[in-house]
């Protein structure tokens, strides 16, 4: 009785044995892949609890989530002649766990050697105006270069970014200096725009006050209080000439009309 219990108990013990070392848990954004005596065994193991058969079966887990892989800078030379380094970062994740194990010996590093790779490329066949206001079309352009092989991997390219775009000091401070100008362009452009303007509401005003002299006086008038207000001690008033005009027309028919009543009075009456 008690070799057939040290029987069983040894027998339930190797059970446990085997059955721990077949046991593999599968996390929720991991799959299994089995290899049996180095072939690769149809079924795919899926999150939770998986079994294999001890010192045949081999399982190689595949992580399913999104990778973020940043690309070292890479230096090159843009079509427009300009040295630049720029990097980026891409986002992908597995959807063939078969072909990600089997194809390719290790899929990250080929997918950052293909992003490198890329990432020259695309500064070679664009200008330096493309690379710092149009990153959206190259961006588009790098995940497609990216994607055509790594499809071929169980790879799917989920999106890349160019990061930055470092310049030379050079070209930096030329930059700078275009910028500046381009500024210094439009506030002289801003600037005779409203002088044009200002001059076209003068000489519509200066038209209507040449029509109407008291006009005029009324704004020499308005310009001497305001000159005074400022409690000067020295006043000058510019006589306008329009105003000297008018006086010049309206004397010599004063002076007419007082000479005509004067020789109109020393004229001796008629004698009865």
């Amino acid at each position: 009785m008690v070799l057939l219990l040290s029987v069983i108990v040894i027998v339930a013990l190797g059970v446990a044995t085997v059955a721990g070392l077949g046991t593999r848990i599968v996390q929720q954004y991991e799959q299994g892949v089995v290899f049996r005596f180095g072939r690769v065994r149809p079924e795919i193991r899926q999150p939770g609890l998986a079994m294999i058969v001890p010192m045949i079966d081999r399982m190689h887990k595949v992580n399913l989530q999104i990778v973020t892989m940043p690309v070292p800078a890479q230096e090159g030379i843009t079509r427009d002649n300009v040295t630049v380094k720029v990097d980026a970062v891409v986002y992908f994740n597995v959807i063939d766990p078969v072909q990600a194990i089997v194809k390719v010996q290790d899929y990250e590093f080929a997918v950052a050697q293909v992003a490198q790779t890329s990432l020259r490329s695309i500064i070679g066949k664009s200008e330096l105006d493309d690379l710092l206001s149009n990153r959206e079309r190259l961006n588009q352009g790098l995940e497609l270069m990216i994607d055509s092989p790594a499809l071929g991997w169980g790879i799917h390219i989920d999106r890349v970014e160019i990061k930055d775009v470092a310049l030379p000091e050079p070209m930096k401070r030329s930059m700078s200096r275009q910028a500046e100008a381009e500024r210094e362009r439009r506030a002289r452009v801003i600037a005779a725009d409203g002088e044009l303007q200002a001059s076209y509401k003068l000489a519509e005003a200066g038209s209507k006050m040449t029509e109407s002299p008291a006009a005029l006086q009324l704004r020499l008038l308005e310009t001497v209080v305001e000159v005074a207000a400022e409690k000067n001690s020295t006043l000058v008033l510019p006589f306008p000439v329009e105003l000297l005009r008018f006086l010049e027309k309206s004397t010599p028919s004063q002076a007419a009309g007082r000479s005509a009543n004067g020789s109109a009075e020393s004229t001796p009456g008629p004698t009865h």
